[in-house]
Parts: C-alpha cells; structure tokens; sequence
C-alpha cells in the first residue's frame, strides 16, 4: 500500500520532505568540497593529486557500502538502518570538519561515505513504494533534483562557505541537517517487514568490496606507477578482477547471495546502469576538473568560481522539473537522447576555451551542461525501474547507486591522470620550441617580463608556459569527455517502453 492511500496527501508530503532531505544532504557532500580543495591542500599539506583523494575516499567508501543495503534493510528494517546510516553520516561530517591532516581528513571521509552509501538507495526505493506506479515519474523527479542537483550546486555553497568562514563549514552544516532529516525519517518513513533471521552473505561482500577497493586504489596510483609497467598495478588488477570473478561464481551459487544477479535479466535496467556509470564518469570529473581550472589557471576567487558554477545546477532544476512533467507521456528514451546530446554539445563547446574565456562563456555552457543532465536523469530513473519488479527495487537502487559511485571515482581518477600527463607532454612541446634565437622572442610585442635574457623573466615565461600547458590539457580533457558522453546513444536501443 502506497503512502498515498495510507496517510493521506500531507503525511506523504512530509515523507517526501524528509526522504529528500538526506538524499540532497548526501548527494551535495560529493561535491561540496570541490572549490575548497586549493584550500584545504593549504591547510592538510597535500599535493594536487593527494588532496583529490578527499572526493575519492568518499565515493569509494560509499561504492563498497552500498552493495549490502537491501540485506541490511532486510535484516534491520528500512527506517531504522536509514536513521542509522543519517546519525553516523552526520557524526562523521563534524569529524571532517575538525581534521587536523590528510590521513585524519580521508579517514573521516571515508566514514562519511560508508555511512552514506546507503542513503541514496533507500531514498529512491522509499519514494518508489510511496508513489503509486503511475506517479513514478513524479517521484523520481523529486528525488533527482536532489540527487542531481545537489551535487551541482555543491560547488556555490562550499564557495560561499569557504569565503565567508571557513572550509571547515563545509561539513559542519550537515550536522543539523543530519539530525532534522534522522528526526523526519523516524516519523514519516513506514518500516519494512523484518527478517530478524536472515544471514547477511559477508562471502560475497568481502569479494565486492576488495574488487572496488583494489579497482580504486589501482586508478589513483596507476598514473604515478606508469600504470602496468608496476608490478603493483598488475598486482591490483588481477586481485579486482578475480575478486570480481569469484563475487559472480558466489552469487550463482549460494543459497542467499548479497545481490540475487537475476536482476541482470530485467534489459532496461542494465542499460539504466551502463548509462548511469557513463554519465557518472563525466558529471563528477567535471566538477572537479572545473574548480581547479577556474581558481589556478583562471585565477577566479573562490566565491566567484562558486558563482560561475551555480548556472549549471539551475539549468539542471530548470529541465527535471520540465522531464517530471512529461515522462509519463513520453517514450523516456527519447528524453534521454536528447540530454545527451545537449550535454555533448556543452562539452565540444567548451573544447574551443582559452586562457582569454570570459565568465559568460563559462556560465552559458555550464547552464547548457546542466539543462542536458537535467532531461537525461529522471527518464532514466523511471526507464530503469519501469520494467523490474517490486522485490528488486531496493537492491536495483543499490546497484544504480554503486555503479555511480563506481563511474565517478573511475571518471575522476582517470580524467586526473590524463589531466596531469597531458600537462607534463604539452609543455615539453612548447619548451622544445623555445631558444635565445627564436625571433618570436626578439619582437617589440613580447612582454619584457619575459625576457630570456634575465632569470625573473625566465621564471616568469616558465610560469605562463604552465599556464598555456593546463589548459591545452583541460581542453583534451573535455575531447573526451566529449566522446564520452556520445557512447550512451547506442545504448539507449537496449530494452523496451512501458506505457502505464
């Protein structure tokens, strides 16, 4: 029985509140942390590369914890594992805020996305079983412009917060939000049936959770080990992979296995989840690949990067709430198609900047970027689940849930490492062309700061020559990201329209 029929109209706004309330919560701290990075990396002693570990840790954490959420949710009941995973997300928000060195700041953010991983799933399959089925395209519209939007937004508040305080404010917030939503979600949410009985499969979680685990660490320290020239990354990648293999042959063959793979046969949901890892890949790593470029080869302050991209999240509310209102009547693939290739189109568009680019540039495409996003996320919520049945809806937003997870680290990992290759590669180019005799550097025109005639203008031409490397390595970058987001048109041919 929906909550609509069981409460009434009010009780099942305040559930929605309430459910909402922890998504954007969890959602947005995947982000948040994106323009106070440079400031952060100050106070935490940390190299680039180290301090984008703070996004990472987090996404991995909660990519490894997810898995389990519909067991424990069997075991436990839904409402009370979603208070509990709200109470120690907000406990371990206040312990990020205090962190006083990088290893203190990644253990806490792993426990924020341990305790988190579970909020997402539980959201979407409680607004799912709240919502009768033809009002599934409402539903997930409200939880995607949490659960999309957040994230985007994510930047303008840390922004605004760092500017105005601190960093540290970032994850101070969530603590009365945190026990607002627990308070909501004790009050409002229904509990499931119990299965006080059930054993939880810890075979198959320990084979998940060291095949991400092992994935993970292999794309953050691939770039530095020159990938499988190391002993240690081929190490790692035959660990994942045989994690994996052994997590596929177990969950065949057990009696209960962590997540019944006859899920896999539903053909919507499997493309759902392929396009879901894609769009993942790209949303994440562009949000954290903007915010570095905007401070440190940009040069914008942190309020005024936050503003820059504030239009993206807007352009994102602006098209789910045009998506909500006609997926039901629509073939959602449709939607999709055309997201993708809007937000396609913002890419290649933002493959032409330049160290020149103006803020206008930067926020009409932004604004563009997320209007795209925004069509592709709630068709591809209500395409994902319209065809699955009700038994797997919790561990079908489990594993929607974990494949981003698993995009967004992957995307942001790897995009990091071509983003820093390809800087080291463009600006050996530009340095082999450069010579006392070039007569490019005899014109009147050039800048006598950079006279290679005395070491401040050698230092200075060095510094530019960074600068002109970045950003030839952003702009390869978003070639791929490019390329990227194209693959999911194929994919959209997978599985079948159900009209309600």
């Amino acid at each position: 029985m929906t909550a609509e029929r069981k409460g009434g109209a009010a009780h099942l706004g305040l559930l929605t509140f309430a459910v909402m309330t922890a998504t954007i919560m969890h959602a947005i701290d995947t982000t948040i942390p994106n323009v106070a990075l440079p400031h952060m990396q100050g106070s935490l002693l940390a190299t680039q590369e180290q301090i984008a570990w703070v996004l990472t840790s987090y996404i991995v954490a909660a990519a490894i914890m997810t898995p389990p959420t519909g067991a424990l949710a069997l075991k436990l009941g839904r409402r009370r594992l979603f208070v509990v995973a709200i109470l120690g997300f907000t406990a371990a928000s206040a312990l990020c805020g205090i962190a006083t060195s990088l290893t203190e700041m990644l253990v806490y953010r792993a426990l924020q996305g341990a305790f988190g991983a579970g909020l997402i799933p539980l959201s979407q399959a409680t607004l799912l079983d709240a919502y009768p089925r033809e009002r599934h395209g409402e539903a997930m519209a409200l939880w995607g412009m949490g659960f999309v939007a957040a994230p985007i937004f994510g930047p303008t508040i840390g922004g605004y917060l760092t500017e105005a305080y601190d960093w540290r404010w970032i994850f101070y917030i969530n603590v009365p939000i945190g026990i607002a939503a627990a308070l909501g979600i004790s009050l409002y949410v229904p509990d499931t049936k119990k299965n006080l009985d059930a054993r939880f499969d810890w075979t198959g979680f320990t084979f998940i959770a060291l095949a991400i685990g092992a994935l993970q660490i292999m794309l953050d320290r691939g770039h530095h080990l020159d990938w499988f020239q190391s002993t240690e990354i081929v190490v790692l990648a035959v660990v994942s992979a045989l994690a994996l293999y052994l997590f596929i042959v177990h969950s065949l063959t057990a009696e209960k296995p962590l997540i019944d793979l006859a899920i896999f046969r539903d053909a919507n949901f499997v493309s759902g989840m392929l396009i879901a890892f894609l769009i993942a890949v790209v949303v994440l790593a562009m949000l954290a690949l903007l915010s570095h470029l905007l401070q440190d080869v940009l040069e914008y302050p942190v309020i005024d990067a936050g503003h820059i991209m504030g239009p993206r999240g807007i352009g994102t509310l602006v098209a789910m709430t045009i998506a909500g209102r006609i997926v039901d009547r629509v073939n959602p693939r449709y939607l999709v198609c055309f997201g993708v290739s809007l937000t396609a189109s913002a890419f290649w568009l933002m493959t032409g900047f330049n160290l020149n680019v103006d803020a206008w540039q930067l926020i009409w495409t932004g604004f563009l970027q997320g209007f795209g996003m925004g069509c592709i996320y709630v068709p591809l919520s209500t395409f994902m689940f319209s065809t699955l049945p009700a038994q797997y809806r919790t561990d079908g937003a489990s594993l929607n849930s974990l494949i981003r997870n698993i995009g967004a680290s992957a995307g942001i990992a790897i995009l990091e490492a071509l983003l820093a290759s390809n800087r080291q590669a463009f600006r050996s180019h530009i340095v082999e062309t450069i010579t006392p005799y070039d007569p490019r550097f005899r014109e009147p025109s050039l800048p006598s700061a950079w006279s290679l005639e005395t070491l401040e203008g050698v230092a200075k031409l060095s510094t530019e020559i960074d600068r002109q490397a970045k950003m030839l390595a952003y702009l390869t970058d978003f070639q791929w990201m490019t390329a990227i987001t194209l693959v999911i048109l194929p994919l959209l041919l997978i599985g079948r329209h159900r009209r309600y």
